[in-house]
Parts: structure tokens; sequence; C-alpha cells
């Protein structure tokens, strides 16, 4: 008989299928098996003794049959349980808490028959937690040694301890298994991050770790570009394939030891990615996951979890600042995104939107979220989406401390015109939108007006309140000159903001001919002499007088000072609001002479009815006798205000702007009489 530690070699064991399967996959190290060694010890240790295996041990589904003695001696569990053994057959049932697979109770059996246990990454937690739970003497000491000296050296190893040590839990925490693991693999990441080598392939390659966050920047985001930039780094990969309660540690730690924030938010990222923004992920958990009824909604059950956790390792404002940039804003947006369909707690949901209010004026009209999907019964406005966005813009309207005003205005228009073509789009809905955010933070009206003009073609059966009222929230001073020449051909505009809008082109006009009439007299002048003050005319031109200052020689200078610049701009505001007045006065005078025209007619057409009915031979010869004086009254009932075609309302304020030109703009330098002669001008256009 060949013995060989032992162990009886010659003496053949069959395994159970159980047996086999667990052993193959519990430690690819293990060879021979631990369940065979044990099985062939048992013969040995029978033949050796003359003694049976009177002791069965049942754990899970499978039993042990093994001696009494040596479990006795070396197992504190096994000897407080004694009492309980007779010389027969007695069976000892461990139980459901008990940790470690049947593999770690086959080595602590092992060693109490005095063999030695090998010991490897995939089985030392478990043998460490049995032989804790067991109170086996010497093996405890012998499984933290190795995981000293042995698993704590090796990032591969670590990570396979941690790993295993989930379903050991909270056993293996109070043995400092795991935090063990934790802290070593935050120093490892953190020498990986300050290795000399690693630092030259972030700063050269695209692929390195600083890098990989600024490839997102300015880019919509996209979770497989995402996951193939995690990739590139292994030990990020390595971090975000663990549990979250262990990637949650193992976070903390970085942070904790000293990581700066720009390399420790990419990890988080990385990990919100795969398991909260992949849509693969998802899918995976719908369809893979047998014990839950509801696929979908245990999935996002799992998924809320995980974001829960995400939301509370995101770095605060201060750090982010401080990481220059590690988290790109499509990140933040993506979340709240994905939020939207999952159940969060108040607290997450409150934080997650402080976050994306935070980085507003640094994001993009294409980060902001809309629905996939359009709802047949629901408008684009009306979706969750853009509600929860509402909610977030006017919060931070309201706030005291903002940012970024304009930037979140235009970009808050920009976001309009996303969906202001929708047929489903209400009235109403969109002025609500339009009024998130005030009046005085828009620096321009453009993208408004953008918006505006978008609904009008989509919805051309509006009246012509509805369109006031929209084109109402539109300033024509904060429109281009561009976007003024649009509103003046467009003819779904209001006859109101055509007019102001030919008004402020006109005073765009005037400006930019002063200006260059103001650059040209300089030019052809003469130059001032930097530093001197002194006046010296171009060769050719009359002298100035010295006493004469420079000023006094044009009404167009264009050296006037800030304070002239200011009068020149509350002028400009000042005839804006006086032609906006004469507007509203000159409509309320043209709808007066049509109800008095309409009345008029009316009473003569009555009139004429009784007199015809009274004289028909005199209404004959009346006829006969007066053609044109009916001619002359057809041609003033017909050409009344209220039935001119649109060609003939934009002569009339193309006549009427050019008498408010002439009193708002040319008419400051003029004499009384000029202005008295402008008076009467614009007296005969309001008389027609």
């Amino acid at each position: 008989m060949k013995l060989v530690m032992g162990v009886d070699l010659e003496t053949e064991v069959e395994l159970s299928p159980a047996a086999k399967s667990e052993v193959a996959v519990f430690s690819p190290y293990s060879s021979p098996s631990t369940a065979l060694l044990l099985q062939r010890r048992v013969v040995a240790w029978s033949k050796e003794t003359g003694s049976p295996a009177t002791v069965r041990v049942r754990l899970g589904d499978r039993s042990f049959d093994l001696h009494k003695d040596p479990l006795v001696s070396k197992c504190k569990y096994f000897s407080e349980a004694s009492a309980s053994i007779q010389s027969g057959d007695d069976d000892i049932e461990l139980p459901a808490s008990f940790p470690g697979v049947c593999e770690a109770f086959e080595a602590i059996a092992l060693f109490c028959y005095g063999d030695a246990v090998a010991l490897d990454p995939f089985n030392v937690a478990a043998v460490r937690c049995a032989a804790e739970f067991l109170g086996v003497a010497g093996l405890g000491a012998r499984c933290d040694l190795y995981i000293n000296q042995v698993v704590l050296q090796s990032w591969d190893d670590a990570l396979i301890v941690l790993q295993r040590c989930q379903p050991l839990l909270p056993v293996a925490e109070e043995l400092l298994i795991v935090s063990r693991c934790v802290e070593s693999l935050a120093f490892m990441a953190c020498m990986e991050i300050l290795d000399p080598e690693q630092l030259r392939r972030d700063d050269l390659q695209p692929g390195g770790a600083g890098a990989a966050t600024r490839a997102l920047v300015g880019r919509r985001w996209d979770a497989e570009l995402v996951k193939e930039l995690a990739a590139r780094d292994l030990w990020i990969k390595d971090l975000v394939a663990l549990p979250f309660d262990f990637f949650e540690r193992i976070v903390q730690a970085l942070r904790r030891q000293g990581m700066k924030e720009k390399y420790v938010s990419p990890v988080v990222l990385f990990y919100a990615n795969k398991w909260v923004l992949s849509k693969k992920t998802h899918k995976f958990w719908a369809t893979t996951d047998d014990e839950a009824v509801d696929g979908e909604t245990d999935a996002n059950r799992r998924a809320a979890a995980i974001l829960e956790g995400v939301i509370g390792l995101l770095p605060a404002e201060s750090a982010a600042v401080a990481a220059g940039g590690a988290i790109p804003v499509a990140f933040y947006f993506a979340l709240l995104s994905r939020s939207l369909t999952l159940e969060l707690s108040d607290e997450s949901r409150t934080k997650l939107r402080e976050q994306v209010a935070s980085n507003l004026q640094f994001a993009r009209v294409d980060d902001l979220p809309l629905p996939e999907e359009e709802e047949a019964d629901r408008s684009i406005a009306d979706s969750r989406e853009v509600r929860a966005m509402e909610s977030i813009v006017s919060n931070h309207a309201a706030s005291v401390q903002r940012r970024g005003v304009e930037a979140v205005s235009e970009l808050w228009d920009r976001y309009l015109v996303q969906f202001a073509g929708d047929p489903k789009l209400r009235p109403e809905r969109l002025a609500e939108l339009i009024g998130v955010i005030p009046a005085g933070d828009r620096k321009t009206h453009n993208h408004l007006y953008e918006a505006i003009n978008t609904y009008l073609v989509e919805h051309q059966g509006l009246s012509g309140e509805e369109k006031a009222t929209l084109c109402g929230h539109l300033d024509c001073r904060k429109l281009s000159h561009e976007a003024c020449i649009q509103a003046v051909q467009n003819e779904r505009m209001p006859l109101r903001l055509i007019v102001q809008a030919l008004f402020v082109q006109q005073l765009h006009t005037h400006r930019a001919f002063t200006e260059c009439s103001d650059s040209f007299r300089c030019m052809h002048s003469g130059e001032l002499v930097p530093g001197a003050g002194v006046y010296t005319p171009s060769p050719g031109c009359p002298a100035v007088p010295t006493s004469q200052p420079l000023s006094s020689s044009s009404p167009y200078d264009s050296h006037r000072g800030p304070r002239d610049a200011k009068l020149r701009a509350r002028d400009d505001a000042s005839d804006y609001e006086t032609a906006s007045f004469r507007i509203q006065a000159l409509e309320q005078e043209i709808i007066s002479l049509k109800q008095t025209l309409q009345r008029h007619n009316t009473l003569k057409g009555s009139a004429s009815a009784r007199r015809e009915s009274k004289e028909p031979s005199f209404r004959v010869a009346a006829d006969a006798s007066t053609p044109a004086i009916i001619k002359r009254r057809a041609t003033v009932s017909g050409s009344c205000i209220g039935s001119m075609r649109w060609g003939s309302q934009r002569r009339c304020a193309s006549r009427i702007l050019r008498v408010f030109a002439r009193l708002a703009v040319f008419g400051r330098g003029r004499s009384r009489g000029k202005q008295s002669k402008c008076s009467a001008a614009t007296e005969q256009p309001n008389c027609m």
C-alpha cells in the first residue's frame, strides 16, 4: 500500500455528482479535490484504528460519515455536542447559519484528521469563517497569516477573496477580512495612479484614465462608448464588476487615502453606467431572474437601489469644481432621465435635482431629457421629462444665488424649440413654459422667437388673441437684426409685432448709419495725437479753431463718453415705448373708426330701405341721375380699414412707421415749426 500524506491512494472512492460539481466551482487550485482526499482519509482511519465512522454530519443536502475522536479533539463545536453523540450512528446537522460551502467543512475535517489544508484565494475566506464558527484551534491563525502575507499583496487575489466574502457576511466582516481587502485594493489603486509610467500613459495616450472622461465632454451620452472607455483601465474594470456594497467602501477608502477627485469620480461614473444606465444590464436582469414574479419590476428595484447609492457617492459641488470637470454634465442629465422611471427616496431625488441645477449653465440642449416615445393622448410638454426640467429650471430661477442666468435662459429657449412643433401642444401650456424664465433674464429673444414661430407654423388655426398672447412674450429690442428682418417678413406674426419689429429695425439701421458716418468723418477730418490731446487736421482739410471742442464740429461725434452712450440708449428705449404707445392708440382708433363706419352703413342701409319702400319712382330716378356719388361712397366703404387686405395693411403700416420715424428719430433736432408740420403729418394718416 502506497501512502502519500497519510492517504491510501489505492483506495478508490467515488464522489457524488453534487460533490463533483461543487468542487469544480469552488476552487480551481484544488488538485486532487478536497472531497476525494477526505473520503480516502476516512477509509484509511478506519483501517488503522479498526473503528468505523460513527458520526454523520449533515450540511444542506449532503452528509459526511466521520469518526468521533478526530472531530471532538479538534473542534470546539463538536466537543460541546459530544454529550449527544452515542456509540451508535448519530446525526449532527449543522445550522443554516454555517458560513461557507461544503468544501470549507471538508477542509476542516481533513485538518481534524491531521492533514494539511491547501489554502488558496478561492477557499481561504470560507475556511476562515467556518473555522471560527466550529472553533477549530490553530486553523484560523493559519488562514489570517495566508491572507496577510499572500492575498493582500496581490490585486487579483484580493479581488477574489473580496468577491468570495459576499455570501459569508456578516462573519467575514466581523473577522475583518472585508475591511483588509478593501484597504489593500484602495492602496494598490492609488499606487497604480501614482505610477510614473501610468501617468505618462494618461498624458500621452487617449485611453488613459485622465482622458477617458474628457472624451465624453460635449457629446451626447452613449452607454456603449462609456463602457469601452472603462475597459481601457483594468483596475477600473475590476472595481466596476464588484457588488455595490464593496464598491462603495472602496470608493470611500480611495478618497480617505488621498486619491484626487478627478480619478475617483470617473470610477463612480463607469459603475453607474454599467449597472444603472446600460439597457443591456436592465434587459439581462429582467429576463434571467427566475425567482422574481415580474422581471421588469425586479430589474427596476435593483437599479433604483444602486442609483441611490451612486447619488450618495457623487462629489459635492465644491469637489466637482476642484475635479476640473471629471464628470461630464451629460452624466447628471442621464441619471435624471433614468431616475424618472425608478422609485427613489425623496432625499435622493432632491439631491440629484440639485446636482442637475448646479450644472445647468454648462449643459447643452442635447443633454436635456426628452421622452423616447410619444404618447398618443398626451403632448411632449406634459411628459415627466419636460415637467422635471420645468421644476428644476423654475427652482433655479427662483433661487437666491443664481449663476449663469443668461446661459440657462438661452438653454431653456433652445429646449422649447425641440418640442414646439408638437401638434398636441396647447398654446396656454407653451405660454406657461415660456414664463418659467423671468422676462429680465433673457439677454436675447432669438430662440424664443424661433420656438413661437415653430409653434405658429404647426398650429395655423390659432385666433388673433392667442397669437397676441404668445407673441406678447417677445421683446423686439432683444431680437438680432436678422431676426427682426424675419419677423417683419413673417405673415404669421400679429400686426403689432410686425410694426414694433419695423421700428426696431429702423433704430438698428439708424444706429449703424450713425456709426458709419461718425467713422467716416473721423477718418477724413483728422486725428487726435495720443497723450497730447491736440487735434491735427488732415492735409487739405480746414483747421478747426483750438478754442472750439472737437465734439461740436459734428452732431454725430463717435468720441462721446459713456454718459452720452447711456443717454442715447435711454432715448432709444423712450422712443420705443412711445412708438408702442402710439401703435396701441392707433389700433384703438382704427377699431373705433371701423365700428363707427359699420354703424353708419347699417343705419344708412335701413334708411335707404325705408325710402325705397315709400318712393320707388324717385329712387330709380336718383339712381339714374347720381351714379358718381354712389360710386364714390361705395369706394369709401370698401376701402375702410376693417376690410383691407394684407398688402393694404402693410402699406398703411409702412406709412405710419415713416411718420413715427420722422417724429421719434429725426425730429429731435428740428425747430418747433418743423415739429408742428410733423404733428400735422401724423394727424393726417390717423384721419385715414
